[in-house]
């Protein structure tokens, strides 16, 4: 591909929304242009970069004896009536109806479409297990896109489903796929940065779930890792542990001023107490249902949502109690709480602890000495808050980190879910029909792509690796006025081309400042300079630009050359 022709603009400027290196870097070096807000258009950079990720994934799931198929975009609502999650998924989901005025969605996972697929003519034993797989377009209505292709509306994936007899067989698939997958993001050049973690099951059901996460500090998931073991979890499962081992004497409870103050910040600095003695309430409402949910837990915790709603099997949203009478809003607490339709959950986090300080549902006044068990009852205790840096670890006691991440792929162990609800049935050995157990397996494409540019760039631009980058040489002429540049240039360029190399040639007439820096921008893994200086003594400049290294090598020895640094250096 020669330079001129090639669509798309390199630009010095840093976008005014862009604010994470690969959104920037993306739009700077002409890999893609928006087009609405999460939504965007490839370039023949972005595109190339995207389908040799796709390449990757598409071998190793073939290695795993997958069978490449494809869904479609627009499914309709009966299918997703079948599993249920037609009226269980908000407005992310988009919803339509064609000209027959028949119900239609825009599809964001395949999960319906896969059992459809499979549903009669995977009816026995003999043939599992299989799975099928795609690279296919979703969308997905994100309320918050963000971070280039790392949260959009409009995506490409891979989505994977595989059907089993039993719970062993699917575990022991669940393992194949897990090393695929680790495979794949070596592959592409995210290995050492990408680590396995339990995970929520979410919208999709089942009942173990891990997702690979690229660790970043601008990502949004948290992680919750300790570097003593190998416990690894999202934060929406991660399990916290208390030791609530101080013994005191029960003091009598007192209802005491406290103002103004509200927040737990306020009341612990007003009454002088840690904010690890103090309760705090915090109150939820159920979609779609009349009453609320009240939380208690210590005063330096904040509640998982996630684990909340796997309690309550119902979704929670937060509530702004100040709107409401049946709440003192800053002056919650356990004791003579009037709400209506009110479930209260205590928190892991308060058992064993005396002498707590806690709203007195009245305004201006909290409690002091308050100790559940005898000014309450007797309570359960859930786990429902998030782990804290320097929490215990669950499998070693030692402190656990927070950390951030980006979610690069998931897998799931979904069980009968979807089987069991759209009436699939296999024949047994024995002849008896069963639901045949599935586990789903996605990698979001743009996204790696998003991720493989964080991880390899830097203050010059991308530093593309060899595996994924859409040119793999960069020849970059200098004087093309020069007979000589002109001949060594063209042939180095059409030689590569014949051996099914792909090339980018700058072809352009402009001052060699602008193609070094064009070159570092959009990051090829190899660049060949070719001048009439190094052509004197019958040289061309081999540059790598991941490192730097420089390579002089003669023009009759460049082909060759290069052909050996693409075959034994796979890191470049």
């Amino acid at each position: 591909m020669r330079l001129s022709k090639l669509v798309g603009e390199r630009t010095k400027e840093t976008p005014s929304d862009a604010k994470m290196k690969n959104h920037i870097l993306l739009l700077r070096a002409g890999y893609m242009k928006q087009v609405a807000n999460g939504i965007y258009s490839l370039t023949a950079l972005g595109q190339k970069a995207c389908l040799n990720i796709e390449n990757i994934i598409r071998e190793e799931m073939n290695l795993c004896e997958g069978q490449e198929v494809k869904f479609p975009v627009v499914m309709p609502k009966e299918l997703w009536d079948m599993s249920g999650r037609y009226s269980a998924i908000g407005s992310e989901m988009v919803r339509f109806t064609d000209r027959a005025n028949r119900p239609m969605l825009l599809g964001m996972t395949h999960e319906e479409a896969a059992v459809h697929l499979a549903k009669n003519w995977v009816n026995s034993y003999t043939q599992l297990p299989c799975m099928i797989y795609q690279i296919q377009t979703k969308f997905r209505d994100e309320p918050r896109s963000r971070g280039g292709l790392i949260r959009v509306r409009e995506f490409t994936m891979k989505d994977a489903y595989s059907f089993h007899l039993s719970q062993d067989d699917l575990e022991d698939y669940y393992e194949v796929m897990f090393k695929a997958y680790e495979r794949i993001y070596k592959r592409i050049g995210l290995g050492r940065n990408v680590i396995s973690v339990k995970s929520d099951n979410g919208m999709f059901g089942g009942n173990m779930s891990h997702e690979f996460m690229y660790l970043n500090e601008n990502g949004e998931d948290e992680l919750v890792l300790c570097e003593h073991c190998d416990y690894r979890a999202n934060q929406e499962v991660a399990e916290c542990v208390y030791h609530n081992s101080i013994q005191e004497d029960v003091l009598p409870l007192e209802e005491v001023y406290t103002a103004e103050a509200k927040d737990i910040e306020e009341v612990s600095n007003y009454l002088k107490m840690s904010p690890k003695k103090c309760i705090k309430a915090v109150v939820f409402a159920i979609k779609g249902e009349q009453g609320s949910v009240v939380c208690f837990t210590r005063g330096d915790k904040e509640i998982n949502e996630t684990k909340l709603r796997r309690l309550c099997k119902k979704e929670v949203v937060p509530y702004d109690a100040s709107n409401d009478d049946d709440f003192c809003a800053g002056n919650i607490g356990p004791k003579d709480l009037k709400a209506k339709n009110t479930k209260i959950f205590f928190d892991l986090s308060l058992k064993g602890l005396t002498n707590l300080v806690t709203g007195a549902n009245k305004n201006q006044y909290h409690y002091v000495n308050f100790n559940i068990e005898r000014d309450y009852g007797a309570v359960e205790y859930f786990d429902i808050s998030k782990v804290k840096n320097g929490d215990p670890c669950p499998n070693c006691n030692k402190p656990l980190r927070v950390s951030n991440g980006i979610e690069i792929g998931n897998i799931f162990q979904l069980g009968t879910k979807y089987s069991k609800s759209m009436g699939m049935f296999v024949k047994t050995k024995d002849e008896q029909e069963i639901n045949p157990i599935m586990g789903c397996y996605g990698i979001g494409v743009g996204r790696n792509l998003a991720c493989v540019i964080e991880e390899n760039s830097d203050e010059n631009g991308i530093c593309m690796p060899l595996s994924v980058a859409p040119y793999k040489i960069h020849i970059v002429p200098l004087r093309l006025d020069d007979e000589n540049v002109a001949s060594v240039s063209s042939k180095l360029y059409h030689d590569l081309q014949s051996r099914k190399i792909e090339v980018l040639i700058d072809d352009r007439d402009v001052m060699p400042g602008v193609k070094f820096a064009d070159a570092d921008l959009i990051g090829m893994p190899i660049r060949v300079l070719i001048s009439p200086r190094s052509l004197q003594n019958n040289m061309v400049e081999i540059k790598l630009r991941k490192t730097g290294e420089i390579i002089m090598v003669e023009v009759q020895n460049a082909l060759d050359k290069i052909i050996e640094i693409m075959s034994t250096n796979k890191e470049i």
